[in-house]
C-alpha cells in the first residue's frame, strides 16, 4: 500500500474539534501533536460573527490551546476575496466584529454611500432596515457577496436563521445570487493554504459534514477525513456521489498520523 505525505492540516471547529463549548475526544491531544510536530495547521470556520481572538479564547476556555494566527474564518475569506478583487474598495455590511474588522484590516471602508460590495454576514440581530437598504444597494449596481451558504445555525434555544436564508430573501427581492466565499467554495481552503504556505497535494481537511467539509476538500485536491463526532453519520456517506479518503469515529483517531506525517492511500 502506498504512504502519502501530510504536510499540513486543514480542520474544522464546530463537530470536529468541539460541541458547543465542550472539546471533542483528542481535540486538545491533536492540537498539541501538530505544534510539537510543527505540523502547518488552521482550524477553519464559516462562523464570521467572531474575530479569531474570539475564537482562540474559546477554544482555551474547552481546553484547546489554537493560537489567532491559526484560525481561519469566512470572515477573513470574504475580506481576503474583496481586497484582492477590488483593493481599498468600500463596502456595505451586514454583520458583526468578526467581519468588519477583517474588512477594515484589509483596507476596506464601510459605507452605504454607492459602495463596490454588498456582504452579508452572520449576526443575531437582523433588522428589516438594514436588509432593505441592502436589496436597495444591490439593485443600485453594488456586488453582492455573502460570507457562508448556511441556512441556519444552532443557539441555546434552537435552530437560527443564518446568512443562507437571508440571502435567499436578498435574492428573491433583487432577482441576484450572491457569490458565497465560506465553504463548499474551495476559495475558502485555498486563501488558507496561501496563508499557511501548505500545498494541496500535502494537505488533509477534517471535517464533520459531507455537504461542505468534505465536498471542498475533494474539490480542491486536498486529502480529506470525515469524523463522526459531528453532523453526517456513516451511513448517511453513502448517499453522497462523493467520498471522503477516509471516515474516523473522532479527531482522536487521527493523532499518529499528525506524528508520523504520513498516511496510507
Amino acid at each position: 500500500m502506498a504512504v502519502k505525505t501530510i504536510e499540513t492540516w486543514l480542520t474544522d471547529m464546530d463537530g470536529v474539534l468541539v460541541h458547543e463549548n465542550t472539546a471533542l475526544p483528542g481535540a486538545a491531544e491533536f492540537i498539541e501533536t501538530l505544534k510539537q510536530n510543527n505540523r502547518r495547521f488552521l482550524v477553519l470556520t464559516n462562523n464570521p460573527i467572531y474575530t479569531p481572538r474570539d475564537l482562540s479564547a474559546r477554544l482555551g476556555r474547552s481546553g484547546i490551546d489554537v493560537p489567532e494566527e491559526n484560525i481561519w474564518t469566512s470572515a477573513l475569506a470574504t475580506a481576503d476575496f474583496c481586497a484582492r478583487t477590488i483593493p481599498r474598495g468600500s463596502a456595505y455590511v451586514i454583520g458583526e466584529a468578526g467581519l468588519t474588522t477583517a474588512l477594515h484590516e484589509a483596507g476596506y471602508i464601510l459605507s452605504d454611500t454607492d459602495p463596490d460590495y454588498v456582504i452579508l454576514g452572520e449576526t443575531r440581530t437582523y433588522s428589516f432596515e438594514s436588509i432593505t437598504t441592502a436589496i436597495r444597494l444591490i439593485l443600485g449596481g453594488a456586488r453582492f457577496i455573502c460570507t457562508n451558504p448556511d441556512a441556519t445555525g444552532p443557539s441555546d434555544s434552537g435552530i437560527l436563521p443564518a446568512a443562507g436564508s437571508v440571502a435567499a430573501l436578498v435574492t428573491k427581492a433583487t432577482n441576484r445570487e450572491p457569490y458565497f466565499v465560506g465553504k463548499p467554495n474551495p476559495i475558502m481552503f485555498r486563501t488558507a493554504l496561501n496563508r499557511v504556505g501548505g500545498h494541496s497535494e500535502t494537505t488533509a481537511m477534517i471535517g464533520d459534514r459531507m455537504d461542505t467539509d468534505v465536498v471542498a476538500g475533494v474539490e480542491a485536491g486536498l486529502n480529506t477525513f470525515l469524523v463522526l463526532t459531528g453532523i453526517t453519520h456513516r451511513k448517511q456517506v453513502e448517499t453522497f456521489p462523493f467520498r471522503p479518503d477516509q471516515v474516523v469515529d473522532s479527531i482522536q483517531d487521527l493523532i499518529p498520523i499528525a506524528q508520523t506525517g504520513e498516511v496510507e492511500i
